[in-house]
This record gives structure tokens, sequence and C-alpha cells, in this order.
């Protein structure tokens, strides 16, 4: 009848009645607390659910199953979170306490890492539907992705593959907060974004990015440039430039590797629409290899937002592949 999908975010614990035809029929959510004893979130977590079918006049153990789509790297076998630095967790037994809170069958339920949960959620349901190779990227405050071949997610053999993130775009380059220099995290992370457009604020005083965010650098976000160069900025139109050179760097490179069907991005720069995939696809098309033109990789933004975490999850738990 109807599983759950939970997004298990460092701010935000989102839960969703999911149907056969992954639409989300009740929604509910909490703030996550992440300072707070894992068992703490995960009782809530647990409360979160409990209380959503209550509201839907559901008995949780009517719900077919269940899947948990959560930060850091995620054992899909033991259903152990072994590392997350979002949540400030080492070696937690997810599945295991979630069960006991629930009372709900533990092997009913399936845990992901939520970057790869979201991907999963765009090929069963958004941009990347029918298909069987896609990669997502999300743009945030990190850049997460997530790698789909042949209808099954890439986690590699210890479950933290598909870091793409975490690949080096520029030589020594900007340091990374995960220790190397250079990675396509710390050049096209909304937090790269920013830092960027505060540099050239500083840099060009008269700028009409000074201008929006009223000369308080406290204020710059990821939208600063974007806003200025619509309003015809040169120093913003550099920034965005300047980002979108190396966004594309990476998405050459994810072509070039994964060779899928369709590259999604997601994340909240994605809100900024086609003007992404507009701006990186003349840099795209002169670095991937093909010998058929033809034959390219479709850059699109993603369609399920938010969402896209509780729809993949509920979706994988029911089924680890994509028919």
């Amino acid at each position: 009848m109807y599983s759950i999908g939970i997004d298990l975010g460092g701010t935000k614990i989102a839960a969703g009645i999911v149907d056969k035809d992954y639409n989300i029929i009740k929604k509910k959510s909490c703030p996550t607390l992440a300072k707070r004893k894992t068992e703490e979130i995960i009782k809530d977590m647990a409360d979160l659910c409990i209380s959503l079918c209550s509201d839907q006049g559901v008995d949780i153990h009517e719900i077919d199953s269940i899947g948990i789509a959560a930060p850091g790297t995620i054992n899909e076998k033991t259903g152990y979170i072994e590392y997350s630095n979002n949540i400030k967790v080492n070696n937690f037994d997810l599945v295991g306490t979630f069960s006991k809170l629930t009372g709900f069958d533990s092997s009913k339920i399936k845990i992901g890492n939520d970057a790869n949960l979201a991907a999963f959620g765009e090929a069963v349901a958004g941009a990347s539907k029918g298909t069987q190779s896609s990669v997502m990227i999300t743009l945030g405050t990190g850049v997460g992705s997530g790698v789909i071949i042949d209808g099954r997610l890439l986690t590699g053999c210890w479950s933290g593959g598909a870091e793409l993130g975490h690949m080096v775009i520029v030589e020594n380059g900007k340091p990374c907060t995960c220790g190397r220099c250079g990675c396509f995290e710390a050049y096209c992370s909304v937090t790269a974004l920013i830092k960027l457009t505060k540099e050239k604020c500083i840099q060009h005083p008269e700028s009409k990015m000074n201008e929006i965010v009223e000369g308080n650098l406290d204020n710059v976000g990821g939208k600063t440039a974007f806003q200025a160069m619509y309003n015809g900025d040169k120093y913003a139109k550099e920034v965005i430039d300047e980002y979108m050179y190396h966004l594309a760097t990476g998405v050459a490179n994810i072509i070039n590797i994964f060779q899928p069907e369709i590259l999604c991005i997601g994340g909240g720069l994605s809100n900024e629409g086609e003007i992404i995939a507009d701006m990186i696809l003349p840099i795209v098309a002169k670095e991937v290899y093909s010998a058929d033109d033809n034959l390219k990789t479709k850059i699109v933004m993603a369609q399920l937002a938010n969402n896209a975490g509780i729809i993949g999850a509920a979706a994988y738990s029911k089924n680890q592949r994509i028919e």
C-alpha cells in the first residue's frame, strides 16, 4: 500500500507517506537539533513517523516498507551509520534503534546516504525518470552526489563511494574541508560561491552586489551574484563566469567517467534554473570525450527539490533497483 521515506538532515528531519506512484500523500517535519545525543534524534524520527501514520489514519505496521536517507557513510548491509559529520555520529545502529522504537520489522527498513537516495528519487520520479544510468550533483553547503549505473546505486566496496565533491579539479588549489586541496566542492559549493562573491565585493565597492547586500558582507548569499549579474553588473558576471567554469570542469569529468544518460543538478543553486545548464554547456561540449555528437549526456535541473530524499528513500526501501 504505502511506504514511508525519511530524510534525516543536519537541520531538519522530514518524513512522508509515499504511494506506489511515488506521490507524497502526507508529510511532516521537525528540527533535528543535531548537537543532541543520537538516540534522542532517532526517537524524534520514530515519533514523527508514528504521528504521520496516525494523522493519515494508518497503523505503522500497515506500512509496506520504510526508507531512511541519512548523511555520511552508510552501511546498507548492517544498517549502521558508520560516520556522519553533520549529526556527529560514529558507528551507530540506525536500523536496529529505529526498529525498537517503532516496533517496525527491521527487515523492511532500508537506509542509504542522503545524496544517493536523492539521486534515486530523481531517477524514479523526477528529472532522471526513465533512465537506467544517471548522476545527480547537489550544490549546497557542500557538493553531494549520487551515481546510478544500470539501475543500481554505485556506493563502492565500503559504502563511501561516489563522493564526487571530493575529486580534485584544480591541482594544489583551494583547501577543502575534507583535507585535500582543489576539490570540486571547494570551488562549486554554494559556500564557495558566497566566498568568491564576498572577495569581489571587497575588491569592487562600486559593484551592485554591495548595493544588494546594503554594504554588509554578512548578507551575501548564493543568489547575490546572480541578482547583480541580471542587473548588468560586470563584476558579478565575473564571479558567475569563474564559478561556472569550475562547475563545467567538474561536470565534464563526471560525464567522461560515467557517461550517464542524464546529469541532474540539484540543491539550492538549481533554483536559478536553466541558466546554469546554458552557461556550462559550451564548456562541457569541448571537454567531454565522445566519438558521436549525437550520443551526449543531457544536463538538466532537478525537479523534486526538498522531496527528493523522501521519495528516494521510500522507493529504495521497496526495490534497490530501478526497473
